[in-house]
């Protein structure tokens, strides 16, 4: 099973979500390549000898801001693995595109994540998962992604590399002249290996500054969902 959470944020939470029908593509990169798109006081968090570059499709659905309702949406996100002075590791986001153009134009100028209204197809059957998304705004120029996998057994044990990629507890973005941590609290994965059937990057991870890479990606994992808590942002020392 995935490592639990250091963190244990209130079930109250300000914010609270469902990620559920969860993708992760995983590739190596060069630490060196990616190192300058981290913000300060944050380095890239190397496992199992590199740095990685994730890309995660995900329905978001049960979403609470305190005890009002969110609709729901989906979302797909491309990450970075971060780690900072204090040795909190945590995620640091290149793009995180969004079906609901409110949430993220909120998210964007309340706490500055890289949220862009996008539109997506979705598709679930008993036997795979795919979803595919095209930029709407404020970046209207088209750029998305195509991924489709089939889940496959349940790792009822994850290598340390599995678990470091998808059990994350911070979230770290640069907000007007510092950099904040978030502590995040979920329940351990569900994970599954996964076979890829489909791929293809329509100039999404060009559009994040990221450099091309390899096909297929070297770890392919898929989990039903988990309940997400975040905790109280606080500044990187």
């Amino acid at each position: 099973m995935n490592a639990a959470s250091p963190y244990r944020v209130s079930p109250r939470a300000a914010l609270r979500q469902s990620w559920q029908d969860v993708v992760f593509l995983h590739w190596r990169v060069p630490e060196d390549e990616v190192a300058p798109l981290f913000p300060a006081g944050t380095l890239p968090d190397v496992i199992d000898g590199s740095a990685w570059v994730g890309v995660i499709g995900l329905r978001m659905r049960n979403i609470w801001f305190g005890p009002v309702p969110y609709p729901a949406f989906f979302e797909l996100n491309v990450r970075l693995y971060s780690r900072d002075s204090d040795g909190h590791e945590g995620v640091v986001f290149r793009a995180m595109e969004a079906t609901d153009p409110l949430f993220a134009a909120g998210s964007r100028a309340a706490v500055r994540l890289p949220y862009t209204w996008a539109g997506f197809r979705y598709a679930r059957t008993r036997t795979h998962v795919a979803y595919a998304t095209r930029r709407l705004a404020p970046a209207a120029d088209g750029a998305g992604v195509r991924m489709a996998v089939r889940p496959g057994t349940p790792l009822i044990e994850p290598t340390e590399s599995e678990q470091r990629l998808t059990a994350r507890w911070s979230l770290h973005e640069h907000w007007y002249g510092t950099t904040l941590r978030v502590p995040i609290d979920h329940p351990p994965w569900p994970l599954h290996r996964a076979e890829l059937e489909a791929w293809h990057d329509d100039g999404l991870l060009a559009a994040c500054g990221l450099p091309p890479l390899p096909e297929p990606p070297e770890s392919v994992l898929y989990a039903s969902g988990t309940t997400v808590r975040f905790g109280i942002p606080a500044p990187v020392r």
